[in-house]
């Protein structure tokens, strides 16, 4: 059994929500320049120009990427063999989180009473906080930044089974197009097939994660990540809003068996600025 200390996991976390939100991933980067290879139109070229110029800001006079801090979702994976010493392990992630948007001068976005007062936390927490147990004895932690505009647009649907492939693709189309430049696009895609609402939820959010762009290891749900992504494209809304083809840089789709009588899709889409860091301990 190897331990690993709560103040070990309090350091990583207020660190990956700083780098998170001040350093725009290298798949990122590269899927909006070849997205502004590819733009037809000047304007959204134009857009995506002034979007690299903003990562650059960002990292070197750490500044967040967004005025939108986000909501601080937190992945980690546990191995089966660790053990978490000196304190609570959410409570460990609630003070990364409290020191790394508090000492990061990052802006604080949750409130309490989310149907009443609503009531600024002035910490930016509690996160939200996804744990899974794995085989082995290290603990990795992930960090998504996720801002209000483009988790507004989530969607779940419960299709009939009958609707299938075409039900899917339709649903997601409807999702992107009414969203329009609300989620701050070129998008990302995620996408949540199969399980129960909460499974497909949680898969939809997970699909973020993967490398942009990265297509599915199984064929079938590749052809329709693309199939999907390419239909996006088609739809003019373009970089920010103001036309174009880039609506979107990827469409991740994550897929899991479900019950003979359902078929759940969730939908999460993430803006351009897609921020997530992770670390192992």
């Amino acid at each position: 059994m190897r331990e690993i200390k709560a103040s070990s996991i309090f350091q990583a976390v207020a660190q990956l929500c700083q780098q998170a939100n001040f350093e725009l991933g290298e798949d990122v980067i590269a899927a909006l320049k070849r997205a502004q290879q590819a733009e037809e139109s000047p304007l959204g070229r134009e857009v995506l120009s002034q979007l690299f110029k903003n990562a650059r800001i960002a990292k070197q006079e750490r500044l967040p990427l967004c005025q939108d801090c986000g909501t601080a979702v937190v992945f980690l994976e546990i191995g089966q063999d660790v053990h978490i010493t000196g304190g609570d392990l959410y409570d460990a992630v609630a003070e990364g989180v409290r020191q790394g948007y508090t000492e990061g001068y990052l802006r604080n976005s949750i409130v309490s009473q989310p149907f009443s007062a609503r009531v600024n936390t002035n910490d930016n927490t509690p996160p939200v906080i996804h744990t899974e147990i794995v085989p082995g004895d290290q603990l990795k932690i992930t960090v998504m930044p996720k801002g209000g505009g483009a988790e507004n647009m989530t969607r779940l649907a419960i299709l009939k089974p009958g609707e299938g492939q075409k039900g899917i693709i339709d649903l997601v189309i409807t999702t992107v197009d009414e969203a329009g430049g609300k989620p701050c696009p070129p998008l990302i895609v995620g996408l949540g097939i199969g399980g129960t609402a909460e499974a497909a939820m949680l898969l939809a959010k997970k699909a973020l994660l993967r490398p942009v762009a990265k297509p599915n290891p199984d064929p079938e749900t590749a052809e329709l990540e693309a199939e999907i992504l390419a239909r996006i494209n088609n739809l003019g809304i373009g970089p920010l809003g103001f036309g174009g083809r880039t609506t979107a840089l990827a469409v991740h789709a994550e897929v899991m068996p479900t019950h003979i009588a359902s078929l759940p899709v969730a939908i999460n889409l993430q803006c351009h600025s897609a921020r997530y860091k992770e670390a192992i301990l």
